[in-house]
């Protein structure tokens, strides 16, 4: 057989603009002329809905194309795991990430594109210091290791875009927009996305997302009062809040929950009868506009016996002894409406209270409002708790012994706790690829401890400098956080037996990896729309592409992440065969599982003895073949060759 027939494995990323290519051509196959497009077929097709007119609504700034260019090419680098770094590195869901986020999110596309539940990233607010993501369009993984010390060229994380700048906001947009954009390819259809911002860049970020997003699924810009006094350096007005803008992935699946009822609420519930707590709301609508002849189907009549407290209900007014009649009055002393049609009060009749008002001296109705019946409340566009307070993020982080100059504003958990209260419930998948100090690992390990549920996170972090020899970047801030939170749930449990309504057992655990170079040699730069044979056609003028000093662990997980398999698949040494190393990968969500060898040699008995079928993929090395042997698992079973 021809040895070019055999299929090779991903060397990179997804290539998005191929991709997105491809899911034109399924929808419109009619616009391709020689695989091209054909602008002008795609434009009649389209008809009416293409705008090309001179002048129009758009959203856009200088460096767009450049930022679109960024996020269609597809990256090199792999993850390495690092075991040392990790708790429980073998058993946990949780993953945390070390390494320039938009790398990342390109190489978690494949594995998790349309997993995610919910997504919370606190960014760069562009307030002159904090633009850490100098993108480098030429070589972003080059970029990303002379920043960060792991090539030769020194670089220095912390650069500035002062607002004199003549790019001061498209650069943070160039920034924000590819990241965003592959953020959203990670949600799931009923997920959601929260962005802390502030007035440095909310208009923009409205506008961004709309454009990623749609601005059909804008669900809210919440104004989270974190600092209730005002700040005392502002020169005019004295900012008490930032922004939390939420989106959906698509608003018509959300899945949204509600908060409970805090203290406010609660003691209003005042009242108390053999079905519980209630409290009284008048049945009367009180609105300025609220008069009989506005809704006249809202007006009917209650009568009531106080001797036996007998409450009857009808449409038309009645002449009944003993019984006192009851009509929806306003101040003013007009005839008013009821807030319920005739049916329903006559359907919750039950919950119906009747008492005389003696201050405005009339009966009333009003309705028992029972406290375990009650849903859960909508949150409000303004946060004013006090757990959303930034000094609450302070003391959360020194709480856990850390000095206070370590790390600047935490976010407080409390922040995010609500956050994952509102979109998220059972084993939903969290991700946040600005991870900070790692509040969102804290809150969510805290959140399952308590009410029981398997919610996993996934937090990336760009290795940022710090000057503290403790801790010399950010990313290792985050992750002695998350071993301090784990052991803080650990050491509050100690003599307690574990909850009896969690199915699993808790995982206090996570996984850590670090963005790489390729495990892959690379060959010379190939332009961004080269299709993938011409680097199978490079990669065969290595006698052995894997790069000297490889390691097999190493390469297994580059292979899983670039198969599209979950980072926290299983991967289980098949003993059985003792003549060749070989590894059994499952990815359980997905239901799919491969076999991996990476030895010098690879026997056709050994795939007899595994007894592969044609639904099984074996993937080995290239070299380790022969053309007998290559035919004969190409009869067998899925090949695929390193």
């Amino acid at each position: 057989m021809n040895r070019k027939e055999i299929e090779k494995v991903e060397t990179t990323s997804i290539n998005i603009a191929a991709e997105r290519k491809k899911q034109l051509k399924a929808i419109f196959p009619e616009v391709f002329t020689e695989d091209n497009i054909d602008f002008a077929k795609l434009k009649a097709t389209l008809g009416k809905i293409i705008d090309d007119r001179p002048e129009r609504y758009s959203f856009t700034w200088a460096g767009k194309r450049e930022a679109i260019q960024m996020l269609q090419t597809p990256s090199k680098a792999t993850l390495k795991p690092e075991r040392s770094e990790s708790v429980d590195f073998d058993n946990t869901q949780n993953l945390f990430i070390e390494g320039d986020n938009l790398e990342v999110l390109k190489l978690l596309r494949k594995s998790y594109s349309g997993q995610v539940k919910m997504i919370y990233i606190d960014p760069p607010y562009n307030t002159g210091n904090d633009f850490i993501y100098p993108d480098n369009y030429t070589d972003p993984l080059d970029n990303y290791l002379e920043l960060t010390g792991q090539k030769d060229s020194e670089g220095n994380l912390q650069t500035s875009n002062p607002e004199t700048s003549g790019r001061y906001h498209s650069a943070w947009l160039s920034m924000m927009y590819p990241r965003l954009f592959l953020a959203r390819q990670l949600l799931r259809d009923d997920g959601v996305i929260f962005v802390s911002i502030d007035d440095h860049e909310v208009h923009n970020l409205r506008l961004l997302m709309n454009e990623v997003f749609g601005e059909e699924n804008f669900l809210g810009n919440i104004a989270n009062i974190n600092n209730p006094k005002g700040r005392s350096d502002d020169k005019f007005i004295a900012t008490a809040h930032e922004y939390l803008l939420v989106y959906a992935k698509n608003r018509n699946y959300t899945c949204w929950n509600g908060f409970e009822p805090d203290e406010k609420v609660l003691v209003r519930y005042n009242k108390e009868d053999e079905k519980g707590k209630y409290r009284e709301i008048d049945l009367r609508k009180t609105g300025d506009e609220d008069l009989k002849e506005d809704r006249p189907e809202m007006f009917y009549y209650f009568y009531y016996n106080s001797d036996n407290e007998d409450l009857i209900l009808t449409k038309e007014k009645q002449n009944l002894d003993n019984y006192q009649e009851i009509i929806p009055i306003r101040e003013d002393g007009k005839l008013g409406r009821w807030r319920w049609g005739f049916e329903t009060s006559r359907e919750k009749l039950i919950n119906l209270k009747c008492r005389y008002m003696p201050n405005r001296k009339i009966w009333g109705i009003f309705e028992k409002d029972y406290l375990e019946e009650r849903t859960l409340l909508k949150p409000p566009s303004a946060w004013t708790y006090t757990d959303v307070n930034s000094e609450r993020g302070t003391e959360q982080f020194t709480s856990l012994g850390f000095e206070k100059e370590i790390f600047s504003k935490p976010k407080p958990i409390g922040l995010i706790h609500r956050a994952l209260t509102l979109a998220t419930s059972k084993n939903d998948l969290v991700l946040d690829f600005f991870g900070g100090s790692a509040t969102t690992g804290q809150a969510v390990l805290e959140l399952n401890h308590e009410d029981g549920n398997d919610r996993r996170f996934i937090l990336v972090q760009l290795p940022q400098k710090t000057n503290n020899p403790q801790f010399p970047t950010i990313a290792d801030i985050s992750k002695e956080r998350i071993r301090r939170s784990i052991q803080k749930i650990k050491d509050s449990e100690n003599g307690k037996l574990p909850l009896q309504n969690r199915e699993t057992p808790e995982d206090l655990g996570f996984k850590v990896l670090k963005l790489s170079k390729s495990n892959y040699r690379q060959s010379e730069e190939l332009p961004s729309d080269t299709e993938p044979e011409a680097y199978i056609e490079q990669l065969e003028l290595f006698n052995d592409p894997l790069v000297d000093g490889w390691k097999p662990e190493n390469v297994r997980y580059e292979v899983m992440l670039k198969q599209g398999y979950s980072l926290t698949s299983s991967i289980e040494q098949i003993t059985e065969i003792e003549s060749a190393t070989i590894y059994k990968i499952t990815d359980e969500d997905k239901r799919q599982h491969f076999y991996i060898s990476l030895d010098n040699q690879f026997h056709f008995e050994t795939a007899r003895t595994l007894k592969l079928t044609k639904n099984d993929l074996l993937i080995c090395r290239d070299m380790a073949i022969d053309d007998t042997t290559a035919a004969n698992l190409v009869l067998q079973c899925r090949l695929k060759t390193i």
